[in-house]
């Protein structure tokens, strides 16, 4: 075995602290055009196919929607989930906007395929709930989640968050709601 498949080995197997970086406008306009290339050198990182799968298609329209109508929202929005110093692509990440009239923001986020199962999408949400207790606006964080999803109430699991409800999305189908304080002692 090579040293790089070592390596690339060692990054997949244990979770690293994840880092953000931004996909701005121009990034998710090259993949909603399915420019896979173009996007990964605007972005300086090397981005796989699950950034121009139908789903996340769905996403960057959406979101680059939202950033039109309000371009102050964009700091709030999808950023790449960045591990390892070679800078691996893992997922993506956000929150759904600016926190709301009472402080609340939704966490979003998604793990490509090949690296699910390997501690990531906590990574991930703990990076979410450090930027949300950073923030002296945010009060409380908010994550919407299939009931059918083990995965995802698994990793919200130890970070404080309580069943506050379920809603009926024309996307999702089906999700339960959960809150957590954005700053508190619960935190895994």
């Amino acid at each position: 075995m090579t040293d790089e498949a070592d390596h690339q080995r060692s990054l997949t197997r244990s979770p690293r602290n994840v880092r953000f970086v931004e996909l701005s406008g121009e990034v998710m306009s090259a993949l909603l055009d399915g420019d896979l290339s173009a996007a990964s050198r605007m972005a300086g990182v090397t981005l796989t196919e699950y950034f121009v799968t139908g789903r996340a298609r769905w996403l960057w329209r959406f979101r680059l929607g939202q950033m039109a109508a309000d371009p102050g929202r964009a700091r709030w929005m999808a950023r790449q989930a960045v591990v390892g110093d070679e800078g691996l692509v893992v997922g993506h990440a956000g929150f759904h906007g600016p926190p709301d009239e009472v402080g609340m923001v939704e966490v979003g986020y998604s793990v490509d395929p090949p690296f699910r199962r390997r501690g990531y999408a906590r990574s991930t949400l703990i990076e979410l709930l450090r930027r949300a207790a950073a923030e002296t606006t945010v009060a409380t964080v908010r994550a919407t989640i299939s009931p059918d999803n083990v995965a995802s109430l698994a990793t919200i699991s130890g970070f404080g968050f309580a069943q506050v409800g379920e809603q009926w999305d024309e996307e999702d189908g089906l999700e339960l709601i959960f809150e957590a304080p954005a700053r508190g002692d619960s935190r895994a």
